[in-house]
């Protein structure tokens, strides 16, 4: 297909684009009384991602741009954890999640990443704006 917009030539939308396809294959499985519930609000989430990369790429601002990329990195920490629960309610196997888990670890570091390479000095959110985390983007408030 064609390449017409901004936001597709971005390897991070591209990303969260095939993850969509995943979470939409697995989110099938799911128990019928959950499509209006769990089914319905993990492909929210995981379309959210996706759909702010796209959204904060077309803005005339970097900070306009971080906004939405933070925004992105919210929606995957939710598609995270509600699978944790389609976990814990037997929905998905553990087999099922290691790769889907690695791929949605390798899509939030690669979204700080873009988001610190703005030229942005403050941020609503405590993404560092000097160099990308190691491994884990955000400290725990539990510790």
């Amino acid at each position: 297909m064609k390449t017409r917009f901004r936001f597709e030539k971005l390897e991070v939308w591209q990303e969260a684009r095939k993850i969509n396809q995943v979470i939409y294959r697995l989110t099938r499985k799911f128990p019928r009384e959950e499509l209006f519930a769990m089914t319905s609000q993990i492909r929210r989430a995981s379309i959210s991602v996706s759909s702010n990369i796209a959204e904060g790429s077309g803005r005339n601002s970097d900070k306009d741009f971080a906004h939405f990329l933070e925004q992105a990195y919210g929606s995957l920490m939710e598609v995270a954890s509600i699978f944790y629960l389609a976990f814990d309610e037997g929905y998905v196997q553990e087999s099922d999640l290691d790769p889907l888990f690695d791929e949605l670890e390798r899509l939030a570091k690669r979204t700080v990443s873009l988001n610190c390479s703005l030229s942005v000095t403050t941020s609503k959110t405590p993404f560092r704006r000097t160099k990308p985390p190691a491994l884990d983007p955000r400290p725990s408030t539990l510790d």
